[in-house]
């Protein structure tokens, strides 16, 4: 059933994805692996063959090791070393390394609209932040974007499924329908939110991570879909 606008207007539980909602997070993995690929000039699969290669490899490891820069970085050596047929020597891991300096001196860059947004939504409603990834490089990234005086209450976690989006309703003492998850990711921010009886704002982001993504059901009117973060203003 359809969440109407009236009833979206009563105060409501807004909970926020962080990276690639609030600010840009994937692009500058994206832009790595651009000049990753590209280093690796392998003489027989071309671009599209190569980052289904490194896809397999990253999907794997995000599931025995969990997300972040530490993990992808990984992920980069595997793929050298899958392709390569040996062990990646000093040098070129040190050439990884410099590759991903990006990810290291990248500052918080909000999302347009972001702040001004939730400083009126946290006038009318309940905020959280739910994020997933290595704690101490999440930490690090809440602790300097600016946002955190809106928000009830940050968590961290290691993955965002069903479970997690159930323990979240019993942790804060919320009723499921009256919540909504807001997020650029159908298989973190959607899918599992909806399993777990929350409505859901959907939120594209042109450079959401691949292993992100999913198909979500046109008719299911528990989803709203927006453009833009800032029109949120119009709906909550």
């Amino acid at each position: 059933m359809t969440v109407g606008l009236a009833a979206r207007r009563q105060a409501q539980v807004l909970i926020f994805d962080a990276d690639d909602t609030l600010w840009e997070n994937n692009v500058v993995f994206e832009r790595v692996i651009d000049d990753f690929l590209g280093w690796l000039d392998h003489p027989t699969l071309d671009r599209a063959e190569l980052r289904a290669v490194l896809d397999d490899i990253e999907r794997a490891n995000a599931v025995a090791h969990g997300y972040g820069s530490k993990v992808f970085l990984r992920s980069l050596a595997d793929c050298l070393e899958r392709l390569r047929e040996r062990p990646a020597t000093d040098s070129e891991r040190q050439e990884i390394d410099r590759l991903a300096l990006a990810l290291v001196e990248h500052q918080v860059e909000l999302m347009p609209g972001v702040a001004d947004a939730l400083d009126e939504l946290a006038g009318r409603h309940e905020l959280l932040l739910l994020t997933k990834g290595d704690r101490e490089e999440q930490q690090r990234k809440l602790d300097a974007c600016g946002l955190l005086h809106h928000f009830g209450a940050a968590h961290i976690v290691a993955e965002k499924n069903v479970d997690t989006y159930r323990w979240l309703t019993r942790e804060h003492g919320f009723a499921p329908d009256g919540a909504w998850m807001i997020g650029n990711s159908p298989k973190s921010d959607i899918l599992p939110a909806r399993a777990a009886g929350l409505n859901a704002v959907f939120i594209p982001n042109a450079n959401t991570w691949v292993l992100e993504d999913d198909e979500l059901d046109p008719t299911d009117g528990g989803v709203l879909r927006l453009a833009a973060f800032r029109d949120l203003l119009r709906h909550f």
